[in-house]
């Protein structure tokens, strides 16, 4: 076999794989549909949790939920399909924010670093940001 139709073949052969993964959704980024859809998927996980509030980010991409006790958890979307997590303060190695709307985190879990989340309101990424921040017991006056 020549090495031009074997190119062609090769080549044809990837385009042809990555047609079928596009056109069969494989390219597709899954949204939250609101914070009913949210609790539903964290529950399919963690059904034990209670959530108590639910903080979506503005492209609805991901979820951050208070379930107490100073946790969080948070549904990820992740190309079609939703990754969740619980994470305390002690689990975040980096927390700022840009604007007033923007949180950026980074987890010390290798399976997923966190990322920058952007909310409607400053109020949700300013609660946010307060909840995941590390706690100081040092004796203060509450």
């Amino acid at each position: 076999m020549s090495l031009p139709l074997l190119v062609a073949i090769v080549a044809l052969g990837i385009a042809l794989s990555v047609a079928a993964v596009h056109f069969t959704g494989g390219s597709k980024t899954a949204t939250l549909s609101g914070t009913d859809q949210a609790v539903s998927r964290f529950a399919e996980d963690f059904p034990d949790e209670i959530v108590a509030a639910v903080r979506l980010t503005a492209d609805a991409g991901t979820a951050f939920l208070d379930i107490g006790r100073g946790r969080f958890g948070i549904v990820h979307s992740v190309g079609d399909c939703f990754l969740t997590r619980i994470v305390t303060p002690q689990d975040v190695t980096i927390l700022d924010t840009g604007d007033g709307n923007t949180v950026s985190l980074r987890l010390a879990d290798f399976t997923w670093k966190g990322g920058r989340f952007r909310f409607a309101s400053a109020t949700d990424a300013q609660g946010l940001l307060k909840a995941l921040e590390p706690q100081s017991f040092g004796g203060e006056a509450a």
